[in-house]
């Protein structure tokens, strides 16, 4: 009788082990499927045709796809305070050829990170803060993708 009690006792405490590991096992699969996943969507595309934009990067998830896009878009602007914390809400109008021109598109830029799709050619970037302070920069789009960075 000794010897069906230390088999029954040792199924009974195997038993919590078995739940454990397999609950281990499971996890595991359920964390390297999340891993898995690509980078959450981009914010939807505003605009028409070749000339678009999105905004966005708030947040850890939707800044690093924002960031991965810039290489896949012809011009991306950067938004932030010199002290480098990320701006949002900011007035942007995109002038072709020379300051003078009308805008070719005006937003608001409801992120720190904007993707522009535009037509190459040169363009003045003007961007001006609620306080009213403003900043402009030229760039030519075309061939490699650019960035401006624009500091307030």
């Amino acid at each position: 009788m000794k010897l069906q009690g230390v088999r029954a006792m040792s199924f009974v405490s195997a038993f919590p082990l078995r739940r454990a590991l397999l609950a281990a096992v499971c996890a595991t699969g359920t964390f390297a499927a999340q891993a898995q996943q690509p980078p959450s969507a981009l914010p939807p595309w505003q605009g028409i045709g070749n000339t678009r934009y999105v905004c966005g990067g708030i947040g850890a998830d939707e800044s690093t796809a924002m960031r991965a896009a810039m290489k896949s878009h012809p011009l991306a602007l950067l938004f932030a305070r010199a002290d480098g914390a990320y701006l949002a809400n900011l007035n942007v109008a995109i002038k072709g050829g020379d300051a003078h021109s009308a805008a070719a598109m005006a937003f608001t830029a409801t992120g720190p990170v904007c993707l522009i799709d535009l037509p190459a050619g040169r363009y003045v970037i003007d961007v001006s803060t609620s306080t009213g302070e403003t900043k402009s920069q030229t760039v030519t789009v075309g061939g490699a993708p650019k960035t401006a960075d624009f500091r307030f």
